[in-house]
């Protein structure tokens, strides 16, 4: 853990220097102190929340935000023992059933009121669903970025493919693009997570975002007919071998390759990948995105968009600061700020993006008018089940014979793990 701190200058000597402490502490003992926990400790978001307190502290100077800084893989540990110990006012997290461990164990603070004072459930209305458990709030979504289908604008006008809106103008595309020697989708999972997208918009898609997030927290058999489905409407693209054939010996990188070298025409991907397209040397003339195609038309389109938030734990010494700073960060003006020095996208429908940047814009449509987020196969489910289910993903997608044999599996670790 880094422990961040404000600097002086000297002040002087004799009775100025002493007029001047004086001053000093008189001003600091009328300072409330709220301390913040985060893992923002990369260097854009970094800078980009020293930016964003320090315009915290300029509108309320009478607040003292004091951060701790941990870096990622340390804080996975340390908000378990801090939210024990010693809880900070103020806590960054994730949104969906990443934060429900610490919901249920009474660990952070309904903060409802926060949403109802500010009007969040209208300019947050994307994310509500994925902050909201039992009927109330329990922090504030700041940023997130969209998936969905990137896609080769070249290889679409060489065989004549429109971008399509249903699942179904996708398949017939994927046939063209397979007369012409082109992989229709390509993705590489050699490191499993990209498969657990490609299931996730397969299953919101074909049975929506209550299920999906039911079936992710344990509460669906994987043997259900409805998960059959998504796996049948999946199996449209692996039988016919529309996918790249060595998906689980290359990883994302040397697929987003394929697309850029013009071998593959789509790919179901996070917008981070935009800038490996373009070291590729694609362009936003031959670069584009498009939401992954609808396949049950009485389904809403929810969509995958990973949410970071700021939580206020259960045991906050001053949780009036603390609601204070989460109105702040709720506001369209904060995120857009923020977000501009992260690279990524507000969550405040209200908020502006860089219209310059066509995925971002795209990304921010899309997620805004989306019936529902959910956070990513391995963040909603638990690590365990995310970690068996992905295997199931990789192997369906080499063996689609397979299917019974790991969906058994996939339900009798289900029943083990969500037994405990």
């Amino acid at each position: 853990m880094l422990r961040t701190s404000r600097l002086t200058g000297p002040l002087g000597t004799g009775l100025i220097l002493t007029a001047a402490l004086l001053g000093a502490t008189s001003a600091m003992a009328q300072q409330r102190a709220l301390v913040f926990n985060t893992d923002t400790s990369d260097p854009a978001p970094k800078a980009a929340f020293e930016a964003l307190i320090a315009d915290f502290e300029a509108e309320y100077p009478e607040i003292d935000v004091q951060v701790n800084l941990f870096d990622h893989e340390g804080y996975k540990t340390a908000i378990r023992n801090f939210l024990t110990a010693d809880s900070p006012d103020l806590a960054n997290w994730y949104a969906g059933n990443r934060m429900k461990p610490f919901v249920d164990a009474g660990q952070f603070m309904d903060v409802s009121d926060v949403w109802a004072d500010n009007d969040l459930t209208t300019q947050l209305a994307s994310a509500e669903s994925s902050m909201t458990i039992d009927g109330k709030q329990w922090g504030v979504p700041y940023t997130y970025y969209q998936w969905g289908v990137y896609y080769n604008k070249a290889l679409y006008e060489q065989v004549g493919a429109e971008v399509p809106e249903t699942y179904d103008q996708f398949v017939e595309n994927c046939q063209l693009f397979k007369d012409a020697g082109i992989d229709c989708l390509t993705t590489g999972t050699s490191q499993m997570w990209p498969a657990a997208g490609l299931f996730d918009y397969f299953n919101l898609r074909t049975n929506g975002y209550d299920f999906h997030m039911q079936l992710t927290a344990g509460e669906i058999p994987w043997t259900d007919e409805r998960v059959r489905e998504t796996f049948a409407q999946w199996n449209r693209l692996v039988e016919p071998g529309f996918i790249t054939a060595n998906a689980a010996a290359i990883d994302w990188q040397d697929a987003a390759a394929l697309m850029s070298q013009g071998e593959a025409a789509n790919y179901v991907m996070g917008n981070f990948a935009v800038a490996t397209f373009r070291d590729g040397g694609m362009t936003d003339e031959t670069l584009g995105f498009f939401p992954f195609p609808t396949i049950n038309p009485d389904v809403e389109r929810a969509e995958d968009a990973p949410t970071d938030t700021v939580h206020i734990p259960a045991g906050a010494k001053n949780p009036e600061d603390a609601k204070l700073f989460l109105a702040y960060l709720a506001r369209a003006d904060v995120q857009t700020k923020l977000n501009t020095a992260l690279g990524q996208l507000p969550v405040n429908n209200q908020s502006t993006v860089d219209q310059n940047d066509p995925y971002l814009a795209a990304g921010f449509t899309m997620l805004s008018e989306a019936s529902g987020l959910a956070q990513f196969f391995d963040r909603d489910a638990t690590a365990e089940m995310a970690a068996s289910g992905m295997e199931g993903f990789q192997e369906f997608m080499a063996y689609p014979a397979n299917l019974e044999d790991i969906l058994n599996r996939l339900e009798s670790d289900r029943q083990r793990i969500y037994a405990q």
